[in-house]
């Protein structure tokens, strides 16, 4: 029972999440697929997936545009994750858990609140960008003073390394105009990998008889956001140097046009007609 109750949270959350999606599939299946606009998919989970989380904000979205300013959103999630990783810090892995699902939710919403607000500019998309990293660091932090005393603590560093240089790499790519937005591990991926981790470890960690299997449990998920954050950003990195050396491969023409010395070219007609037969020579 002690359990259920310190994973309610998290448990209702997933359940909801669980029940939604089956009457999503099931409105798809009947053809009464629901109209959803400016969905944005990554590569894992695809437009499907997408739509439907779309589906589920729908009623929010509406409640929230043009009352809520998306930056207030931006910092709701900033705030949250910081309290994700006190809670991990603190050994708390369950409020970790809905916490950070919460957060990552956030992090959706104001990104849609601004597009459909027409509230979308460069300062807005700075402060998100920013609050995103600041975000993760604060979240990994926590794990990583939970896992300080085990080997484990170096998943998380490998993960701080990979998420960080995913984004980085993005970032400079796009200053130097190339558009990167592939990869298997981007931050919706890393938020769904952390928690669900973490709930999975949560459920032995509320047992002392299973609690050996919490830091296994959580280093193999900090290492597999190591591993493939690591492969995203290495791919991004990849794509850019090709894209940028095929520009440098691009040969140049100049022309260059024939010039004629100042003093002939202001000559008078009738001195050009006594240069010209020294020309001929």
């Amino acid at each position: 029972m002690d359990r259920f109750y310190l994973l309610a949270p998290a448990l209702l959350l997933l359940v909801t999440f669980l029940i939604s999606f089956i009457v999503y599939c099931a409105l798809c299946a009947i053809g009464r697929s629901p109209d959803v606009r400016d969905v944005k998919h990554n590569k894992l989970f695809g437009p499907f997936v997408a739509s439907f989380l779309v589906w589920l904000l729908g009623p929010i979205e509406r409640l929230l545009i043009g009352r809520v300013s998306p930056n207030v959103i931006t910092t709701l999630s900033l705030l949250m994750c910081a309290i994700t990783g006190l809670a991990a810090g603190l050994g708390h892995l369950p409020g970790a858990v809905w916490l950070y699902s919460f957060a990552g939710i956030l992090d959706v919403l104001d990104g849609r609140l601004a597009r459909l607000g027409g509230k979308q500019n460069a300062a807005g998309a700075l402060f998100d960008s920013v609050s995103d990293r600041w975000g993760e660091l604060f979240v990994f932090t926590g794990y990583a003073w939970y896992l300080h005393d085990s080997i484990a603590l170096l998943a998380v560093m490998g993960a701080v390394a990979g998420s960080m240089m995913v984004s980085y790499t993005r970032a400079r790519a796009e200053g130097l105009g190339i558009a990167l937005a592939g990869g298997v591990m981007q931050r919706a991926e890393r938020v769904v990998l952390v928690a669900g981790g973490t709930l999975f470890a949560s459920w032995y960690a509320v047992n002392l008889d299973n609690d050996d299997a919490v830091v296994p449990i959580l280093g193999v998920t900090m290492l597999l956001c190591a591993v493939a954050s690591t492969a995203t950003a290495l791919n991004r990195w990849i794509v850019a140097h090709r894209e940028l050396a095929k520009r440098i491969a691009v040969p140049v023409v100049i022309e260059v046009a024939e010039t004629i010395p100042a003093s002939r070219a202001l000559a008078p007609a009738a001195d050009l007609r006594k240069v010209r037969p020294l020309e001929q020579h």
